[in-house]
């Protein structure tokens, strides 16, 4: 018989918290699919990111050899061929594998096409928006966690900071950074940056507030822990849920103002696809009925926008405390 192996305090104490995160993490998971919006919004922001990163990869964009004149507001072929093949009583029902679809979504005025500019704008937006993000995350949970844990001067003189930036319309001051910085993309992601600081900030102190004053905290202090260990390891932690909401939420509105930037020309510059700067280039075609020109890099920014804001929903109703029932 085989001789069974003694486990030691250490090793069981080692795989007590590891059985405990995988017991979370189901239970996080399984309320997860749960919920509809997260599952509507999830499969939206997949295809939404996997467009972004497997267009570029797969198909090497050059605004040079991009424009045909000849195809210059050329109809998307696959749904306008169909609609009028079989509402038509002079041409026999024709089935979409019988019509060719070199241009699904169109061409623009260059005669360039549309879904790939569309593909390419995706990809450049995402990029835009995780960025800006991904800083004003940064600098807002560190600011907001500093003036929220240590209090007193620190507290108010990073809250009268935040509250100057507040002061501003959010994408007026996204424009009056860019008009000084000079037009481009990553003056505008800067610039998405600094306008979403102040609401992680304001909401990583609010949760600062309501940490420090618990009892693990103020155990760690009477054994002498330093304050950044225990911001770092008791503070963030405990504020990370609210953090993922408004990031997932943040991602959206960063997307929506990267693309106002862009339609007033102060994003992306041309010839390099922008959806924001589609939108402005289209404003005349619509005019003259060329709809698909507007329509569909519109409908892109409105799918990405809706597949965070439902992810938002969904994961702010999962972490909620008071929804686990």
């Amino acid at each position: 018989m085989d001789e069974i192996k003694p486990v030691s305090l250490a090793q069981s104490t080692q795989r007590e918290p590891t059985m405990e995160r995988l017991t979370l993490l189901r239970d996080f998971l399984r309320r997860l699919r749960r919920s509809p919006s997260a599952r509507i919004g999830g499969i939206i922001v997949i295809i939404t990111v996997g467009i972004s990163i497997f267009v570029p990869l797969l198909d090497n964009y050059n605004a040079k050899r991009d424009g045909k004149l000849p195809l210059r507001y050329a109809e998307p072929d696959c749904i306008v061929g169909w609609l009028r093949a079989n509402l038509s009583d002079s041409q026999p029902d024709m089935s979409l594998s019988e019509i060719e679809c070199k241009l699904p979504f169109g061409a623009d005025k260059n005669g360039r096409d549309i879904m790939r500019r569309v593909g390419h704008g995706m990809s450049v937006s995402l990029q835009a928006g995780v960025i800006a993000v991904a800083i004003s995350l940064s600098i807002g949970t560190l600011v907001g966690l500093a003036g929220g844990y240590f209090g007193g001067w620190v507290d108010s003189v990073l809250g009268r900071m935040m509250d100057v930036i507040l002061a501003f319309p959010s994408l007026l001051l996204a424009v009056a950074i860019v008009t000084l910085a000079g037009p481009s993309l990553r003056n505008g992601m800067i610039a998405v940056a600094i306008t979403q600081i102040p609401v992680f900030s304001r909401l990583a102190r609010s949760m600062a507030i309501s940490i420090r004053n618990t009892e693990y905290v103020m155990a760690a202090e009477s054994v002498g822990a330093r304050h950044g260990g225990i911001v770092w390891r008791h503070v963030l932690p405990n504020s990370l849920a609210p953090l993922i909401v408004q990031t997932t939420l943040g991602l959206g509105t960063a997307v929506v103002e990267t693309a106002a930037l862009g339609f007033l020309g102060l994003g992306q510059q041309p010839p390099f696809p922008e959806l924001g700067k589609m939108l402005a280039e289209s404003q005349q075609s619509l005019a003259s009925g060329k709809w698909w020109v507007m329509v569909f890099p519109g409908s892109a920014i409105i799918l990405i926008v809706l597949g965070f804001n439902l992810l938002g929903d969904g994961l702010r109703d999962v972490l909620d405390p008071r929804l686990k029932q």
